[in-house]
């Protein structure tokens, strides 16, 4: 006949061995001297083996044979019991915050942007989705994700939070290329460089082509540097293998675009806000 182990039982089984009695057995898990015998007689029973010797002179006790095996696996039962309780106790699991990332600013930004926020809110899991603001906007109108960081034209919609983007135009330090038409290194269509490029060249009666395209902003930078083509970019993506243009080059001045933090038409929980406020103060700074 089988049985299932009383982890009462065991507990105070392990109680009377450790306390080589009943009587401070009985103190420690709080029941009084008969029932902890009572308790010890069930558990002998249930196995069919007696499990201490009995001392009625001193009232001590040691185990038998089969007493020492079983409170070997007394003890595993009982810490795997108090490691379960422990689990169960804790938080539950981490909150998932979706947030939708533009292509230019996924890889070693983002990591840098997100370096301590695990760290500092660990019972958020952060997943991310890069894409073009375009494709960004669709994935918040249908619920996929909650946040997202959109390029955009400044003050295109509501938005949690705004930042500015100073454009630049750049072509290769050490290779010029012929500017007629103007051969454009540049990300695919939906991009608000692509589109700031092509309409800045064309009211400027100016003829354009596409040089170069890519969906990674590693790529249109390393085509710049290599002499493929002119890129507008934001500031912070020019690198020194990069020339910036002017108006004496035939390049003028282009107004600010914007990164905005949006979300979509429901209402945020609590842990997406909690990423909101995260990334409005990080960017912010």
């Amino acid at each position: 006949m089988s049985f299932g182990f009383d982890l009462d039982l065991l507990k105070t089984f392990a109680a009377v061995v450790d306390c080589c009695g009943f009587t401070k057995a009985a103190e420690r898990v709080h029941l009084t001297q008969s029932t902890v015998s009572q308790q010890i007689k069930k558990l002998e029973v249930n196995l069919g083996t007696l499990l201490l010797h009995r001392d009625k002179s001193t009232g001590t006790v040691e185990t038998t044979e089969a007493g020492e095996l079983l409170l070997s696996y007394a003890r595993k039962l009982l810490a795997m019991a108090d490691e379960a309780a422990e689990v169960m106790r804790r938080p539950s699991a981490p909150r998932t915050v979706r947030l939708g990332v533009p292509e230019d600013f996924a890889g070693r930004r983002l990591i840098d942007l997100l370096s301590g926020f695990s760290a500092a809110s660990p019972h958020i899991r952060l997943d991310t989705v890069s894409g073009w603001s375009i494709e960004l906007r669709r994935l918040l109108d249908a619920g996929e994700i909650d946040l997202a960081l959109i390029k955009r034209e400044p003050g295109d919609g509501a938005c949690l939070a705004s930042w500015k983007e100073e454009l630049i135009w750049v072509e290769s330090a050490t290779r010029p290329v012929e500017t007629d038409p103007v051969p454009l290194a540049v990300f695919p269509v939906g991009c608000i460089y692509r589109d700031r490029a092509i309409g800045a060249i064309e009211r400027s009666g100016r003829r354009w082509r596409i040089a170069y395209t890519s969906q990674g902003l590693m790529g249109v930078q390393a085509a710049v540097a290599s002499g493929l083509g002119i890129s507008l970019l934001p500031s912070d993506a020019v690198l020194p293998e990069h020339r910036q243009l002017g108006p004496f080059d035939g390049f003028g001045y282009q107004p600010a675009s914007e990164m905005a933090l949006v979300k979509g038409r429901g209402s945020l929980s609590a842990e997406a806000q909690s990423v909101g406020q995260f990334l409005a103060d990080s960017l912010g700074s």
